[in-house]
């Protein structure tokens, strides 16, 4: 069964409303959560890319790429998740989990599901709330994520507005 119904949080996935890269945030990290996640990203062999500035490079340990020092290129790690859906994390900092995912990416049940499975999956492995923002927000007030105590992904604000 679904995590979400479509029809009922389209509005969250309006790049018009959310801005068209919404954040997602893993509050509360560490550095062993971050390698967690890269680890995760190994073990489900979804195709990806690191990248330092325009330098592709191997994928680093996390304890490596969070020690730069702070005027190094920035660092991303590009995850397919589907040859159509992209996550982008950024290495800000070792204390959040962070990336963008693009919401003309997410459009519809299908693909819906899909985000909802890869937020699923990393809120399990780090036992960790995965909450998504607007884009531009600091996730102080996220309109839906992954709760531990439900093992699921929910609605965190009243959704917006149906759409016709």
């Amino acid at each position: 069964m679904a995590d979400l119904r479509w029809d009922d949080v389209r509005g969250f996935f309006d790049p018009d409303l959310m801005g068209a890269l919404p954040d997602v945030l893993v509050p509360g990290a560490s550095v062993e959560d971050w390698q967690a996640v890269l680890d995760l990203v190994a073990e489900r062999r979804w195709q990806h890319e690191y990248s330092e500035g325009t330098s592709v490079l191997p994928l680093p340990s996390a304890r490596a790429v969070l020690s730069r020092p702070a005027d190094a290129e920035s660092a991303q790690l590009s995850v397919w998740l589907t040859a159509e859906v992209l996550a982008i994390f950024r290495f800000y900092s070792a204390d959040a989990v962070d990336f963008d995912v693009n919401l003309r990416e997410l459009q519809g049940q299908e693909r819906l599901d899909l985000f909802c499975e890869f937020l699923t999956g990393i809120g399990r492995r780090l036992g960790k709330p995965v909450l998504m923002d607007a884009e531009g927000g600091d996730c102080a007030h996220p309109v839906l994520g992954y709760v531990v105590e439900l093992d699921r992904v929910v609605p965190l604000v009243e959704p917006f507005a149906r759409w016709p």
